[in-house]
């Protein structure tokens, strides 16, 4: 099955090999074959600036990108004059060469090596459909007479206001100069890379509802109609259907027998019964034949209680898998928190994860613990999982809840985000945090750590009164910064700001 993150695929395959005339079933697990990002180079000009100093500024950048593991496109510096862009007609000339490289580029880079010219920079430029970041050298005391000064500060401003102006979305980052082939100019391009995985990830793609929104959980609504709006198309799939497919599963399936392998080596299955560990292998077997089918990115999953009743399974180790693997997945039909993990899934190129708002942590008001039953993908946590029986549902309905992925999750910094529809637009918040090394009692099951937020009270107040859910989404990193500027910039997000 093939699942899509940011120009990367998982490959998940099967195949039969037939050896000495005995077959053989062979499952062969993931395969990343990772793009690398791409970014498209292009200078300025201005007439009377020193414009030798562009041919140094090709150099800088080409080296700089590499240097920082990315890919470039640049179009000849002999087919504009000194390989920059100042004209009208430049600017077209450098159009058209971007419309010929369409998709072979995540996003533009605009250097500055001088002032530049705006009205060259916006014709090249207007239509390039992915983030442009803006990039103005810095002048250099000792070299501030006319055959050096390159008043890039100033023409940057120049160059932004007509854009603006145009309506025509860039990424400015700190400091307002910078050179290249500086530490700060290597930071600005691993979030600028960021940003476009984000941006161009989000635009365009598909999740899965698999199962409708239970009624107790109205907290989870979604309105469809803004979220397909913002380039997130929905497939919705009846839990009816899903049990069908499981159920026309045989027992003996080599598909499903090599996926019971997998599981068994992703996490400590020893004590789920031989009937829930087979519901469990055929279940995620159609859950990879909708990703495959319908090329879902992300989906969330209806996991209680019909499972539990009727399967006698409970859904977490299969979530926790599919995050692990690279395709976002929420359960409880959280649509909204899938959106927000798969931007931060982008952003990190990490997994992500859904959690509760779930406990005080004794007296410190700015600690929480952050828990969910176990859809946590394991290289998140402390360890390998223990699949177990949920104590939730083991309390009416003994035996019901085998799937469980219980431990800890790890001491990091976290990303924490979530977001709603409303009045056809996607609001989103983000803030930053620490997951703790603070342990927390054997007693408490499912999968959990304890969270340091700062003004931690003041934020609950202002998700509490903005409507926003018990589910807040984390990831692996601090990229606040990365999703501010890609979802309110490119994606036109609502962003609400709960830090102080």
């Amino acid at each position: 099955t093939a699942g899509r993150n940011d120009g990367s695929v998982q490959l998940t395959y099967f195949g039969l090999k037939q050896k000495k005339s005995k077959l053989k079933f062979i499952f062969k697990g993931e395969k990343k074959m990772k793009k690398k990002m791409t970014f498209a180079l292009a200078f300025c000009n201005r007439g009377f600036m020193p414009g030798e100093l562009i041919y140094g500024a090709r150099e800088d950048m080409a080296k700089a990108v590499s240097n920082a593991g990315y890919d470039y496109i640049m179009m000849d510096a002999d087919k504009t004059r000194y390989g920059g862009i100042e004209t009208r007609d430049e600017g077209m000339l450098y159009a058209k060469w971007l419309k010929e490289h369409d998709g072979e580029y995540d996003g533009v880079i605009f250097s500055m090596p001088i002032f530049a010219d705006e009205n060259g920079a916006i014709v090249a430029l207007r239509d390039a459909g992915v983030p442009i970041l803006m990039q103005a050298y810095p002048d250099e005391i000792g070299k501030m007479d006319f055959a050096h000064r390159r008043d890039a500060y100033c023409g940057k401003f120049s160059v932004t206001d007509v854009f603006t102006q145009y309506g025509v979305p860039f990424t400015v980052l700190k400091p307002h100069v910078v050179h290249p082939l500086s530490p700060k100019f290597r930071e600005n391009l691993d979030d600028f890379a960021a940003v476009c995985r984000v941006v161009n990830g989000m635009k365009r793609f598909n999740l899965g509802c698999i199962g409708a929104r239970t009624t107790a959980f109205k907290t989870v609504r979604f309105d469809e109609i803004t979220l397909q709006k913002h380039g997130i198309n929905v497939e919705s799939f009846d839990l009816s259907e899903v049990f069908d497919k499981i159920a026309a599963k045989d027992d003996n399936d080599p598909i499903v027998a090599a996926k019971i392998e997998h599981l068994k080596k992703y996490s400590d299955f020893s004590q789920v019964p031989l009937q829930n560990m087979l519901n469990l292998g055929k279940l995620a077997v159609v859950l990879d034949e909708y990703i495959e089918e319908y090329h879902l990115d992300a989906l969330a999953l209806r996991c209680w209680n019909e499972m539990e009743s009727h399967l006698r399974i409970c859904p977490c180790v299969l979530l926790s898998e599919l995050n692990d693997r690279g395709i976002v997945a929420s359960c409880e039909i959280d649509i909204c928190s899938a959106v927000c993990m798969r931007a931060m899934n982008l952003a990190t190129e990490k997994p992500t994860a859904v959690l509760d708002w779930n406990n005080n942590f004794g007296e410190d008001e700015d600690k929480v613990i952050l828990f969910h039953c176990g859809p946590v993908a394991q290289s998140l946590m402390t360890c390998k999982g223990t699949v177990t029986n949920h104590k939730m549902f083991d309390k009416t309905d003994p035996g019901s809840g085998w799937g469980c992925n219980e431990g800890r999750i790890k001491a990091m910094p976290i990303t924490i985000s979530n977001c709603q529809t409303k009045d056809g637009k996607i609001v989103i918040y983000a803030s930053e945090a620490q997951f703790t090394d603070d342990v927390i009692e054997d007693g408490f099951f499912g999968v959990a750590a304890v969270a340091e937020i700062p003004d931690l009270q003041d934020k609950l107040i202002k998700l509490a009164r903005g409507g926003f859910k018990h589910h807040t989404a984390i990831a692996n990193g601090h990229v606040k910064g990365v999703l501010k500027e890609a979802l309110t910039t490119y994606l036109n997000y609502d962003w609400v700001e709960i830090d102080n």
